[in-house]
């Protein structure tokens, strides 16, 4: 698939245009303070590999726990209905997947937020007030009371989802980029295939409760964990330090960030805090690729809101046993993830060689793994729905899962690599669409599945898949050309 070539100095290229450390001469205003030179091992870019590797297992960690959290609780639904007296099964699945909307609201607060305080700071606040939400959630008395607790945990676990992809960029170059944000995206998906197996076996024999308890317990090891890993890696701000430091040893205030912009922290959180829409909404490639990824993640957690019942109905498995049918999920995304980020990282460090990469050098992989999304979801819609084995549904949910990585880290990196120096925010557009549909779609489920069946309910979902599957045959052709047009090029 052929891409079109663009020019080198591209004005979303933080590495070649914001992050200055990369220029041979240094720069003629003395109180411009940038890196000591292209090895300054304050840079993070080159730090050490022992602390970057130290830095990104205590994300990963952290990148794990709280998407568990979100669907951990899913083989419980039923039992929360029953104490709290309510046969409403849209409430239970709004019970599942109100965490969700809080990972709409919280990157939209937490990007902002990161511009001006660094993303450490951030990382550290949040994991705290995860902890503490999902103590409330053990201790709620009431459905509504849970439905508060959950969507504010989701506030708070969103940080993860909302500054990951930023970390990564700012430690790893784009040649390696891939592979790595390949294993920090085990966490954001893994975690919402762990959770209902482990959930289950636990509501099944000590009560839905426990899985909150047993989560925060774990929160609380992270944070621990995680205090002592995590170091700040966003450049601007590790700049401002480096000038602040500078008027205060020398009482000269002329020293400024080489990256700073002459605007207050009121000015930054606002233009930050708009960013993400403009992106959403402006950007053409950010709108339709992330309403893409956003599908297909609210096509699994729609699966994740009904497979038990599935399995109970169909198969006759007991409430624990159903755990083990999210497997082939767990098996199907490792693979995905591990066979593309492989092939991503071969692609960029060939192209880079050629001195031909782009962003759309990471949709490659999209172009041809993507269609295993639709293949799984016929699959398993139609094999579930004759009353085939029940090895074949999973096979649908194994296929269906290796698709999803592939769709899921594709147009993560290819999002970033295109707007590198606002890659909290694009990441935040992607995040909020994504847990938005992710949010309301299960809704649907139950009765979708009602009207139409097992084969023609799934059917539905392939379909609208299909579709979404010819979004990374045009941007590859195209992408290149709409990034670069004057027409869309926004104000950030």
């Amino acid at each position: 698939m052929s891409m079109e070539k663009e020019p080198k100095t591209s004005g979303n290229d933080l590495e070649a245009a914001a992050v200055t450390v990369q220029q041979k001469e240094a720069p003629s205003d003395p109180f411009l303070v940038d890196w000591d030179g292209p090895d300054d091992p304050n840079y993070p870019m080159k730090w050490p590999l022992r602390k970057k590797v130290r830095q990104l297992a205590g994300m990963g960690f952290n990148s794990l726990l709280t998407p568990l959290s979100s669907s951990m609780f899913a083989p419980g639904e039923a039992d929360v209905l029953a104490e709290f007296h309510t046969s409403n099964t849209t409430l239970g699945s709004f019970v599942v997947s109100i965490f969700l909307l809080g990972y709409v609201v919280g990157p939209l607060i937490i990007a902002p937020l990161s511009e001006i305080y660094g993303r450490c700071q951030l990382y550290h606040i949040c994991n705290f007030l995860f902890l503490i939400f999902t103590v409330a959630c053990a201790l709620a008395h009431t459905l509504p009371q849970l439905f508060v607790f959950r969507f504010l945990a989701g506030m708070a676990g969103s940080c993860p989802m909302a500054l990951g992809s930023g970390t990564v960029v700012d430690l790893i170059p784009k040649e390696k980029r891939a592979g790595v944000m390949a294993i920090w995206a085990m966490g954001p998906i893994l975690g919402p295939v762990i959770g209902p197996i482990a959930g289950a076996f636990v509501c099944a024999n000590i009560g839905w409760r426990w899985v909150f308890w047993i989560i925060a317990m774990a929160t609380g090891v992270m944070l621990a964990v995680t205090m002592l890993c995590y170091r700040e890696t966003y450049t601007p701000v590790l700049l401002e330090r480096k000038a602040a430091r500078l008027r205060k040893e020398t009482g000269n205030p002329q020293y400024r960030s080489k990256l700073d912009r002459g605007l207050t922290q009121q000015q930054i959180f606002q233009l930050a805090g708009v960013r993400p829409f403009k992106l959403l909404f402006l950007s053409p490639i950010v709108l339709l690729m992330t309403l893409f990824g956003a599908t297909s993640y609210g096509e699994l957690y729609l699966m994740f809101t009904t497979i038990t019942s599935i399995f109970e109905s169909v198969y006759g498995w007991r409430q624990e046993m159903c755990g083990l049918a999210y497997l082939g999920f767990g098996l199907g995304c490792i693979v995905g993830l591990q066979v593309t980020g492989w092939v991503a990282n071969d692609i960029a460090a060939k192209h880079t060689a050629r001195g031909c990469f782009v962003p759309e050098s990471r949709l490659i992989p999209c172009l041809y793994g993507s269609w295993l999304l639709p293949i799984g979801l016929f699959w398993y819609g139609w094999s579930a729905d004759k009353h085939l084995h029940w090895i074949m549904p999973i096979i649908g949910t194994g296929i269906f899962g290796c698709g999803l990585m592939v769709i899921f880290l594709c147009i993560n990196t290819y999002l970033v690599d295109s707007y590198l120096r606002y890659a909290a925010s694009v990441t935040a557009a992607n995040a909020v669409t994504r847990s938005l549909v992710g949010c309301f779609l299960p809704l649907a489920g139950p009765s979708m599945y009602r009207s139409l069946g097992l084969g023609w309910g799934n059917s539905l979902l392939a379909f609208i898949a299909l579709v979404f599957c010819f979004f990374p045959v045009f941007y590859s052709r195209y992408g290149a050309r709409i990034r670069t047009s004057p027409r869309f090029q926004l104000n950030l």
